[in-house]
């Protein structure tokens, strides 16, 4: 590669929408554009001291997800995180891209359906603790294999191995205990809240 500079532009145009979408599906669309760009001038200052003793995607994700851990542990986050995620989808309404299944959205007669779907994914998601969230969403929706997620996080792979086991068992228990599963009319899956959405034990 060239300069600093130029070595940066190839990583921010290369990263800069997978992290994006892993910010959102890891802290929310309301801070995934402030976190995403934090992690970049992170990544800028931090250049130099890359030594390529792990690859360059795992060396990212593993800026990203510290940035990302960071917040979700900050005292406000918590306390703000679903009143500013109300107002942002009143303000934008239906996605124009569906960043839990990283696809343009259905056509405008599903777009319901899905974002029904997505909501109840994300709200669950976001209640699961640190530690299962982030390996599901980095094994499940980044599509990282566990060797990567050991290196993002710093630990072992049967360590990634149990937290993921135990977060699907977890999430596959909240939807079956919050979600009515059934096939739509175009024989797709569908969802529908039940009435008692009740938060973690």
């Amino acid at each position: 590669m060239g300069s600093d500079e130029s070595d940066f532009r190839i990583i921010y145009d290369s990263f800069r929408p997978k992290i994006l979408r892993y910010m959102t599906r890891l802290a929310g669309e309301a801070e995934a554009k402030d976190l995403t760009q934090e992690v970049f001038i992170k990544i800028s200052g931090a250049m130099k001291t890359f030594r390529s003793e792990s690859s360059l995607s795992t060396w990212i994700y593993r800026i990203a997800t510290n940035t990302a851990l960071d917040k979700l542990r900050s005292p406000d986050y918590k306390q703000t995180a679903a009143e500013t995620r109300e107002i942002h989808e009143a303000e934008t309404g239906t996605e124009d891209m569906d960043l839990w299944a990283g696809n343009k959205t259905a056509p405008p007669d599903q777009q319901l359906i899905r974002r029904e779907m997505n909501e109840c994914i994300r709200e669950l998601v976001e209640r699961l603790p640190e530690d299962f969230r982030t390996v599901l969403v980095l094994g499940e929706f980044e599509g990282l294999k566990n060797r990567e997620i050991a290196d993002i996080l710093g630990t072992t792979v049967p360590v990634v191995k149990i937290r993921l086991h135990r977060a699907r068992a977890k999430m596959k228990k909240e939807l079956e205990a919050h979600c009515s599963f059934y096939r739509d009319e175009r024989n797709e899956l569908a969802c529908d809240k039940k009435s008692t959405f009740i938060k973690f034990r």
